[in-house]
């Protein structure tokens, strides 16, 4: 009896998608255009984007120029953004509103372009370029309707992208100090503390570009040993300005210490050197 029922279910099941598949498969032949944007508009009601898109798809250059063309256009960006892609809705969200600019969708779908850039943005480790493209048009947009309903979540989406960006950049300045390029760690770590002041990251920034700077100098040519202590001093000042209760205290005082040590002896060893 239940397995009656299973086959019974199946082939219930099979004849409905076989008549849809059949039915889909009729409209895409027809050659009436108008329909096909019937069913397009009626497949995007009922969420089936897939067949909606590929209708939208078959029919937009041939509509081109009448009133039905604009909403097509509009709903077939829509119809990639909730399959889940984003770069083919943030193409046709921007074809649109580049297209219809005076239309009542154009403001949704600027910001739509730019959500959509946002949603296909990357994890903090990847390539953050589309991250960046995804900030300049959330700001493009709000400079454009500074008074719209979406402002709000613009610079929610900017704050999130712009978190992403600076975990990015401490994590490769930290990486160069993980790998001993000294150097590049202390410029990295210059370059964090400019762009990101405000950032959590700040006080473990400041302690990691004195240790790097220390071990540069430790590893320097005699000639450049001299300045860069004096580097590593003046960076241990401006971090005990600013952290003067950090953890990692004792450790940044240590490195001082160490350097006003040579530098006071090589001091001592000039001057003695002039005297002779």
């Amino acid at each position: 009896m239940q397995n009656s029922k299973f086959i019974f279910t199946s082939f219930l099941v099979l004849s409905l998608l076989f008549f849809s598949c059949s039915k889909f498969q009729k409209i895409q032949k027809s050659t009436n255009v108008d329909e096909k944007y019937q069913a397009a508009i009626k497949y995007y009601e009922k969420k089936d984007y897939d067949k909606a898109s590929l209708l939208f798809e078959e029919i937009i250059p041939i509509i081109k120029g009448t009133k039905e063309s604009e909403l097509a256009q509009f709903y077939i960006a829509y119809c990639h953004y909730y399959q889940g892609d984003f770069i083919l809705s943030s193409h046709y969200f921007k074809k649109f509103y580049e297209t219809f600019s005076r239309s009542e969708y154009a403001e949704e779908s600027m910001y739509m372009y730019a959500y959509s850039l946002y949603e296909d943005s990357p994890a903090y480790n990847l390539d953050q370029t589309n991250t960046l493209t995804a900030i300049e048009s959330m700001q493009n947009f709000i400079n454009t309707y500074p008074e719209s309903k979406f402002k709000d979540k613009c610079n929610e989406i900017i704050g999130q992208l712009r978190t992403k960006l600076e975990r990015k950049a401490y994590e490769n300045a930290e990486l160069y100090s993980k790998t001993e390029n000294y150097k590049a760690a202390v410029i990295a770590f210059n370059n964090f503390q400019r762009n990101y002041p405000d950032s959590d990251y700040n006080e473990r920034a400041a302690y990691l570009k004195l240790v790097n700077a220390y071990n540069l100098a430790k590893s320097s040519t005699e000639d450049k040993k001299k300045q860069r202590y004096q580097d590593t001093i003046e960076y241990y000042e401006n971090f005990i300005d600013r952290y003067s209760n950090s953890r990692y205290l004792r450790q940044a005082e240590n490195i001082y210490d160490t350097c006003i040590d040579i530098v006071g002896e090589a001091a001592g060893a000039e001057l003695q050197s002039n005297k002779k």
